[in-house]
């Protein structure tokens, strides 16, 4: 029993005529006479018999028009689904993002995405970045957004902004009174900020030797969303990223650190992976925010 018989048979059982049936169809009155003979054949039963010129449904007919009709509706049901998908009004998005990058940007980029597609569902999860990397590369997520390029075969990343670093303090530290912040000023302070193997380590390290300094961490953080509390608890200063909003954090400000050093925000795809449909659209969105 296919879904063209369950169609017919159930327009016979619900209009009472093969031409009730295939005027409602809009097809052939032989049609629909072919397609139910061929399925009473299959069957191995009469489902329709002819009573005083009248089609009547036998008992077999009865008992399966119950189950027919709700799969019939199940059909159409998944029909709907396929035009809405192949329409882009439904979908699925799976995004990965570091916490600043969640933490900033990303609403904002996704509020846009959604006023074109508020169909779609997006899932997001908020990571570290080898976390992010493992589930890209595996095939849980559509497209990663961080703070640095994800170096792995197959990956592909692109930069979309610079984003400078940036000196993190209370409102009541002496440092607030400057506009910008150098290794010197750095130096005698309890120091948060990434470590030497991330990223943009070598070259907080390298700013600080050209200016005859050593940059010393007191805290080691992977993350600059963990440096807030950190500061705001008065053990010390953070060199951290600039894309985070840092004077929405009460108590504390941010400066300038020169010389300047970039961090990046890049988006990551699997190029060993069919690229979502809606992540053009996404990256529009993220394009125009930043």
């Amino acid at each position: 029993m296919n879904a063209r018989q369950i169609e017919i048979f159930r327009a016979i059982m619900r209009d009472g005529s093969i031409t009730a049936a295939a005027n409602s169809l809009s097809v052939s009155q032989p049609a629909v006479s072919k397609i139910l003979h061929h399925l009473e054949s299959q069957l191995g039963y009469k489902l329709f018999e002819r009573i005083g010129g009248r089609l009547v449904p036998t008992m077999e007919a009865h008992l399966l028009y119950e189950d027919a009709d709700r799969v019939f509706r199940e059909i159409e049901v998944l029909k709907n689904l396929a035009l809405s998908i192949g329409e882009r009004r439904i979908g699925l998005l799976r995004i990965e993002a570091s916490l600043p990058v969640t933490y900033s940007v990303l609403s904002k980029a996704l509020l846009g995405f959604r006023a074109k597609y508020p169909s779609v569902k997006v899932h997001l999860h908020a990571l570290p970045k080898a976390d992010i990397s493992e589930q890209l590369l595996i095939g849980d997520i559509d497209l990663a957004v961080t703070l640095s390029t994800i170096q792995a075969p197959t990956v592909r990343s692109e930069v979309l902004a610079g984003v400078p670093v940036v000196v993190l303090m209370r409102e009541d530290d002496p440092l607030a009174a400057k506009t910008e912040i150098t290794p010197h000023d750095l130096v005698p302070r309890a120091l948060i900020s990434y470590g030497a193997h991330t990223d943009v380590g070598p070259q907080l390290d390298a700013a600080f030797e050209r200016c005859g300094c050593s940059r010393d961490l007191s805290i080691q953080i992977s993350s600059s969303l963990g440096a807030a509390p950190l500061v705001s608890g008065g053990l010390g200063v953070a060199l951290v990223d600039g894309l985070m909003r840092w004077s929405t954090f009460p108590g504390l400000v941010s400066r300038p650190f020169l010389p300047q050093v970039m961090m990046n925000v890049a988006v990551s795809t699997n190029s060993a992976r069919p690229v979502s449909r809606f992540f053009k659209p996404f990256l529009q969105s993220l394009r125009a925010l930043l």
